[in-house]
């Protein structure tokens, strides 16, 4: 019987020796990290705190490959950044979906950091669902399902690879909380989304909708009675906003929106997007005993909502 230390460094050293030549060291004039190739030609994934305000910088390989880069787009309320180099790259990173993830599954933290020659850790998911506050201007936003991992983080890892163990990037590592305990942006169908405008547009356009939510779990006879048994409670409305004006109050349970049912913080945030700026949106709360039926507008975020 072959010893599991073996079979867990067999697993380890083949991502590193898949995901090493693909994430770069990433160079601007505020800083430094490291970037993720995940295109054919030459677009990156790092962190937007990563690249911050620059508008290029430098990427430097473990082959020794290295050129200049130009930031494609930034954004801050998910910490993710598109970069595309000048240069030749390798071939890229395959990503995955970190919605398949377990607690307790094997996961490689891989990275080029400080213009080493790349920095590999391995770990567990220790957390799914966690949320990490995010800031542009006085716009705030949390990242939702962020993924907690024990595998150690070191300086200038942020913005490099978090893998399964068939080195699928399923994360975008992005902060150390704590001893012991790294956090990374995941890589699901929102952040798909999200890498898409950046790409496309180099910015996120978003939806406002003015809620503050919390998850929260349904008594039974309301479980049978809408098929679902999570909602998201109001916790507060901003005054003036769409959600405010569309009549929501604190302590109403979010049942649907946009006819499809929420319960959790994602399943609505993936709804504030670009296309949802502007359109009747309708809104299904349970309040006092009694469905509510609602429609609210959301508008653009400016950055100068809270």
């Amino acid at each position: 019987m072959a010893d599991p230390l073996d079979a867990y460094s067999s697993v380890v050293s083949s991502v590193a020796a898949e995901l090493l030549p693909k994430v770069a060291s990433v160079r601007t004039d505020r800083g430094s990290g490291s970037a993720v190739v995940f295109t054919a030609d030459g677009f990156l994934l790092t962190n937007a705190h990563v690249v911050g305000s620059a508008r290029s910088g430098s990427v430097a390989f473990a082959d020794g490959m290295s050129g200049e880069f130009l930031v494609v787009g930034r954004d801050p309320l998910s910490d993710l950044a598109v970069i595309r180099s000048l240069g030749p790259t390798p071939l890229p990173a395959e990503l995955g979906d970190s919605d398949e993830l377990v607690v307790g599954q094997l996961v490689v933290a891989v990275g080029n950091p400080l213009g080493l020659v790349g920095s590999v850790t391995a770990g567990v998911v220790s957390g799914l669902g966690r949320s990490l506050p995010a800031r542009s201007g006085s716009a705030v936003r949390l990242i939702e399902d962020v993924i907690q991992t024990d595998a150690a983080l070191n300086p200038g890892n942020s913005g490099g690879a978090l893998a399964d163990a068939r080195a699928h990037v399923v994360g975008i590592n992005t902060a150390v909380a704590g001893v012991g305990v790294g956090l990374a942006v995941p890589i699901n169908t929102t952040t798909r989304s999200i890498i898409g405008a950046l790409i496309k547009d180099g910015r996120v356009r978003r939806a406002f909708l003015g809620l503050v939510t919390s998850p929260a779990p349904l008594a039974e006879a309301l479980r049978l009675r809408t098929g679902q048994s999570n909602a998201l409670r109001v916790v507060e409305v901003v005054p003036a906003s769409p959600a405010d004006r569309a009549g929501l109050r604190a302590g109403d349970l979010v049942l649907s929106a946009g006819r499809s049912p929420v319960g959790d913080a994602q399943s609505l945030q993936r709804l504030m997007f670009a296309d949802a700026i502007g359109r009747p949106l309708p809104i299904t709360v349970y309040r006092n005993g009694a469905l509510v039926d609602v429609i609210a507008e959301p508008v653009e975020l400016s950055g100068s909502e809270v």
